[in-house]
């Protein structure tokens, strides 16, 4: 590959064997067995995707109905970096000495937090990532911080049942992880999870409602009904961080939890 210096500039195009050669790699599933015919209909749709030339690099059946597919090639689309949009860090990333300090000295209490995978999710790898004390990334887990006492509901988790435990514990923060995606079944659960939430508690005292998972879109809190989106990567550090900057530090005439949403 080359080791040539990208140009500078605010308009970049993909890079692949050259410095702006335009190479893409894409993957997608077709309703369609494997043949020829098939092969045929994944360049057809590549070339309408804008790549040109385009090359079929991997084809494979995936059971009688279905073949998955890899395609390379080159495409004439630019990207103005000037017009991309990002959600900035609007709190300090504190170590776990720093959280439980503040916590203590502030809160005078521990911060309680409640985890769960809600609905037919079963993939804890996520919550099990940011709030079991081995933490991720070389981070310790939530469960590691002294000052905050931790329940992890675990995997498939019924809405109702996350608000029960949430109300009995006196849960200051839910923290709720979705992998499964399809047909949006991360963006049902959440809305469906928040709604709960809202109906059961008095406005004000809702728990802070935190999701992640790795296809929520990080500036959806607002759609979505709750106060944070965390994306891929995020790490056990980051949350404890947010948590102390929502529910510890003070703030300048605050307003209460529930009408800020």
């Amino acid at each position: 590959m080359s080791t040539e210096t990208p140009a500078p500039g605010p308009i970049v195009r993909p890079y692949g064997d050259t410095t702006g050669d335009g190479m893409v790699q894409v993957s997608f599933t077709l309703p369609l067995p494997h043949d020829k015919r098939a092969e045929g209909a994944a360049l057809q749709l590549a070339a309408k995707m804008g790549m040109s030339p385009a090359l079929l690099v991997h084809a494979k059946a995936m059971g009688p109905h279905f073949t998955f597919f890899v395609v390379y090639g080159s495409v004439t689309h630019l990207v103005d970096v000037r017009d991309v949009q990002v959600v900035e860090r609007e709190f300090p990333l504190l170590g776990s000495a720093e959280v439980n300090q503040a916590i203590r000295s502030r809160l005078g209490r521990k911060l309680v937090v409640v985890g769960a995978c809600i609905g037919t999710d079963a993939h804890t790898v996520g919550i099990d990532a940011i709030l079991n004390i081995k933490g991720f990334a070389g981070e310790k887990g939530l469960e590691y911080y002294r000052e905050m006492k931790v329940v992890n509901l675990g995997a498939q988790v019924l809405v109702p049942d996350l608000v029960a435990s949430a109300r009995e514990v006196g849960a200051d923060a839910v923290l709720v992880s979705q992998v499964v995606t399809q047909k949006d079944a991360h963006i049902h659960n959440t809305t469906t999870m928040s709604a709960a939430f809202r109906e059961a508690f008095p406005a004000g005292e809702v728990p802070l409602l935190v999701v992640g998972g790795p296809r929520f879109e990080e500036g959806s809190a607002a759609t979505l009904g709750v106060d944070r989106v965390f994306g891929r990567g995020t790490t056990p550090g980051e949350v404890a961080s947010y948590l102390v900057h929502e529910l510890v530090t003070p703030r300048t005439a605050p307003e209460p939890r529930g009408e800020q949403r």
